[in-house]
């Protein structure tokens, strides 16, 4: 049921993304699913999407294979990987369960809401369509990988400001969960 939820919200969102503009696409081979992850400010680092600057973020995310959804608007109008070692932060709701941290081990996917705060960690990314670097090896057998994006924007490219309803399946207490506004 709570897939179902997330999806209904996905399709929610791309309606109005396709509004705005964005070129969703699905694709298939290896993405990092950052949806149960949190994100760590990098200090001084700005990002731009679109017109607009975000704080950077950083985000540990397992690496899975497709199909995955993508905007074509910030992946280069390519489902490819944006390079040897690397892959896409994408979202997909076929996984139930994936790796997730501090383990990494496979856990039911557990989709909840908070609402954004000024207070550290109170924040949010979407980290949807950005470039993440493929760390080597792996641990507790998930392959992880370094994505780095906007922080406290949405996925249909605009700010996100204190007091949003944010649907994520981050672990309640996650620093500035991964999850997308609920429009």
């Amino acid at each position: 049921m709570t897939r179902l939820v997330l999806a209904l919200v996905l399709v929610a969102i791309g309606t109005a993304a396709q509004a705005q503009g964005i070129k969703l696409a699905i694709c298939p081979g290896e993405f990092a699913l950052c949806a149960a992850s949190g994100m760590t400010p990098v200090p001084n680092k700005t990002i731009t999407v679109g017109d607009k600057v975000y704080p950077l973020g950083h985000a540990v995310c397992p690496v899975l294979a497709g199909p995955a959804i993508a905007d074509l608007n910030l992946t280069g109008g390519s489902c490819a990987n944006p390079g040897p070692g690397k892959v896409w932060s994408l979202f997909s709701v076929a996984y139930s369960s994936y790796p997730q941290a501090p383990s990494w081990s496979v856990a039911p996917a557990k989709p909840r809401t908070f609402v954004t705060t000024m207070a550290p960690g109170g924040g949010m990314s979407n980290m949807w369509s950005f470039p993440c670097v493929i760390r080597p090896g792996s641990t507790n057998g998930a392959k992880l990988a370094d994505c780095y994006g906007p922080m406290n924007e949405s996925p249909s490219g605009n700010p996100v400001p204190p007091g949003t309803k944010v649907i994520t399946e981050a672990a309640p207490g996650v620093a500035n969960p991964v999850g997308g506004n609920i429009p």
